[in-house]
């Protein structure tokens, strides 16, 4: 949900040749698996383009090309630190920090409330492209 989020307020606003946007999983679940139908769904009723995705696990090689590793709650902050050597350059963050909160987003995989999940992934995608355009070239 939050790639899709970002992006379409990326592109709304006519950045989109300054970010490569893309998501991964910590585990393994669902690897392979297209966007949960409630997030369809929830892309749907807010008209926002839901991109061809497959769930894939992330490398390091990923911590490697990407400047920004961004984690939803607290549980994927401590997987993604153990999967990616513990963060040597600094890249990880938590989306709601961007907000000024340490909250988690909830996953409404378990929670099934897809709309408290887009609230705070838009409070967190607004706040993490408020901090890009203040302190980096874009």
């Amino acid at each position: 949900m939050s790639q899709f989020v970002f992006q379409d307020m990326v592109n709304k606003q006519g950045l989109s040749d300054h970010f490569t946007i893309d998501s991964r999983a910590t585990s393994t679940e669902e690897i392979g698996n297209p966007p949960h139908r409630g997030t369809v769904q929830k892309m749907r009723e807010v008209g926002i383009t839901v991109l061809p995705h497959r769930a894939t696990q992330i490398t390091w090689q990923d911590y490697q090309n990407f400047d920004y590793i961004i984690g939803m709650d607290t549980w994927n902050m401590r997987n993604l630190n153990r999967m990616l050597k513990n963060d040597p350059d600094k890249k990880l963050y938590k989306l709601l920090t961007f907000a000024g909160s340490d909250r988690d987003i909830a996953d409404p995989w378990y929670t099934g409330n897809f709309d408290e999940t887009y609230d705070d992934v838009v409070e967190g995608c607004e706040g993490l492209l408020k901090y890009l355009k203040e302190n980096e070239e874009i």
